[in-house]
């Protein structure tokens, strides 16, 4: 493996550092508002399937302990 001085490393991030394409205005916006609509949409999904097995699990205690609700 050939070494690479510092000077020529430096200039090697700042070549490939120039090749970087930084998404426009919109693209950000549209990617944050999509990361929105995914959390919150998943996080309502989480809710009720916490929800639905909470309710399950309450039923086979009171089931297992011989009460009602």
């Amino acid at each position: 493996m050939a070494k690479t001085s510092p000077t020529e490393f430096f200039r090697q991030v700042r070549a490939e550092a120039s090749k970087i394409v930084w998404p426009t205005s919109r693209e950000t916006m549209m990617t944050s508002v999509m990361v929105v609509i995914m959390t919150t949409t998943l996080g309502l999904f989480f809710f009720g399937i916490d929800t639905f097995f909470g309710w399950v699990v309450k039923i086979l205690l009171g089931l297992a302990t011989g009460s009602q609700g």
